[in-house]
């Protein structure tokens, strides 16, 4: 069952189009994650369906209410945690929960059993009587994760909920991110342009200048790759690049060298290297990651910054949306 449907969302800022009519649906239970780089049009399209920038085009539902019609609806079926932190760093932790409570009207009863649940569950509980401007930055999200599920929400937004944290506080994040999925039964729908975060996710939408350009499981998505993927460097890049070109198709050029897609990479490397033209300087061979899934969709890499006159395509997967 969708949760979250979406068809044709479309998002202009005066002339610029930060979101070209995007399709999809999240199902209930779903870690969903939109990937894509800054600027992509990711935190537009969440604050789009959080009801808080009004489409210019087309529809979306999330709970089974109209984003549009049905905005209050919408509010109180969802919990956000935003990119900047939003808490009130001269309450408690405790504090902050109870007052997001005051906001969406949770009964007291109910506020009295969730908070302390809800604190233990994230490694808060002892520190509920701080205040939160002794926190770390990992203890924040943290709680902000905590209060955004306070109300009992269908789905959970985190926009790039990790951005700035240490890569183990980021880990230890997405342990409570799967622990909550588990625990709560709650859709959670993220952005990152973290391509390990992506991984730990159940379905993933590429998302680059405001289009989807594949949608499917980490699997699916790796498997448009197609083979292994080598990476060469040589003294002259442009002859192993016409010769590379000839014997296995157009590389694509990246930092560390020309990078190409075979089957059975084993065996053609020493043939490879044997043929090539001119001196073959490093030579590497890997399993297809999402970052190669990401380069061969868009022709760059997610860091990279994107070309003005860039339209990206969309890759076709069966079975997804």
């Amino acid at each position: 069952m969708a949760v979250i449907e979406v068809h044709d969302l479309q998002r202009r800022f005066g002339s610029v189009q930060a979101v070209r009519g995007v399709n999809f649906e999240v199902k209930e239970g779903e870690i969903f994650a939109f990937l894509g780089p800054n600027g992509a049009g990711k935190s537009t399209t969440i604050s789009m369906l959080a009801t808080l920038l009004h489409p210019t085009a087309g529809t979306a539902k999330v709970a089974g209410f109209d984003i549009v019609r049905e905005p209050d609806r919408v509010r109180h079926s969802i919990g956000i945690v935003f990119q900047d932190p939003t808490l009130d760093d001269r309450l408690t932790a405790e504090e902050n929960l109870q007052f997001h409570a005051l906001l969406y009207n949770v009964d007291s009863r109910i506020v009295k059993e969730r908070v302390p649940k809800l604190l233990e569950m994230v490694e808060l509980l002892d520190r509920r009587k701080s205040l939160v401007r002794t926190f770390s930055g990992g203890m924040k999200r943290r709680l902000e994760i905590a209060r955004g599920l306070l109300h009992h929400p269908k789905v959970l937004f985190l926009d790039e909920p990790t951005i700035g944290l240490d890569p183990q506080t980021r880990a230890r994040i997405w342990e409570y991110v799967r622990g909550l999925r588990d625990q709560e039964g709650i859709t959670v729908f993220m952005t990152t342009h973290y391509m390990d975060e992506a991984e730990v996710c159940d379905r993933i939408a590429v998302i680059d200048h405001g289009q989807i350009v594949a949608l499917g499981t980490p699997s699916e998505l790796k498997a448009l790759v197609g083979g292994d993927v080598i990476t060469l460097a040589a003294n002259d890049q442009e002859k192993a690049r016409q010769f590379i070109a000839a014997q296995y198709g157009e590389p694509i050029v990246t930092p560390s060298g020309l990078q190409f897609e075979v089957t059975g990479g084993e065996t053609i490397i020493p043939e490879l290297v044997a043929r090539c033209p001119t001196p073959v300087r490093a030579i590497s061979l890997r399993k297809p990651t999402l970052d190669d899934v990401f380069l061969k969709l868009t022709g760059r890499e997610i860091r990279d910054e994107p070309p003005q006159n860039h339209r990206p395509r969309m890759a076709r997967i069966h079975g997804g949306r």
